[in-house]
């Protein structure tokens, strides 16, 4: 990773954070992209000034994105790859589930998928690069409450194994995560959630949301550590995949 240049959406705390700790470790810089633009620059004073960048953008927004890829474009001469992380949740039952927030999620973790590779794969395809797709075991098994999160990382899913496709030739490769049962807050705010409607504490709730064979949650470190060997050479022979880290939960 040493001297590659990567873009983090989503990247003020859990996974995100973790990612942009991982690449500079390993060498790189990273543009630390996010709708809450003061929340990600307090993000990145936990790290070497020169090694990340961040910047304010709302990934359902063409303009939005087309400004954040040109500011790192120009601010290091080029970029080498993308981890589309930014996500949105809202709990509801099917029944209930609002039309805005159904919009909302499939918005954010969906459309702002697609603007963000497509903005980024066109400085790619002259040099070739990575891009990695945060989606979930959501969109493989699916969760009660969670229709239009599940429906939008399903989507994720099967938009990696499009661009992967169409991308090859540019020397673009496209993969996918599929995280479940990591620490973070928005797995903290599922348990707030359902406390009430189950009659449960929420950290009761939350203790035992981690995957059983693991015995413990997913650290988002160890999903970062993933996501940064499908940005590398290494996984060239890995492609329009979208791989389980979920520690086992999910058999597919």
């Amino acid at each position: 990773m040493e001297g590659r240049r990567y873009i983090v959406t989503g990247a003020a705390g859990g996974i995100g954070s973790a990612i942009t700790q991982v690449l500079v470790e390993q060498g790189a810089r990273v543009a630390m992209v996010d709708l809450d633009g003061e929340r990600v620059g307090k993000a990145a004073t936990n790290f070497d000034p020169t090694k990340v960048l961040p910047l304010s953008c709302d990934v359902t927004n063409e303009a939005d994105v087309a400004a954040a890829v040109e500011t790192v474009v120009d601010t290091w001469d080029g970029i080498d790859g993308l981890v589309n992380n930014a996500g949105a949740v809202v709990l509801d039952t099917a029944w209930d589930a609002g039309a805005a927030d159904w919009r909302r999620q499939l918005d954010v973790n969906v459309t702002g998928t697609f603007l963000c590779s497509r903005q980024v794969g066109s400085h790619l395809k002259e040099r070739g690069g990575a891009i990695v797709n945060v989606a979930s075991n959501c969109g493989k098994v699916g969760y009660k409450n969670m229709a239009a999160y599940n429906a939008a990382k399903a989507a994720v899913i099967s938009l990696t194994r499009s661009l992967a496709m169409e991308w090859a030739e540019h020397g673009i490769n496209v993969n996918a995560v599929c995280p479940g049962g990591v620490d973070t807050p928005m797995l903290a705010g599922v348990a707030e959630w359902l406390e009430p409607r189950v009659g449960v504490p929420a950290a009761d709730l939350l203790a035992g949301m981690g995957p059983a064979q693991l015995g413990r949650k997913v650290q988002p470190i160890e999903v970062a550590r993933v996501i940064a060997f499908l940005l590398s050479d290494e996984a060239l022979i890995i492609r329009g995949q979208a791989i389980n880290v979920d520690g086992g939960d999910t058999p597919y």
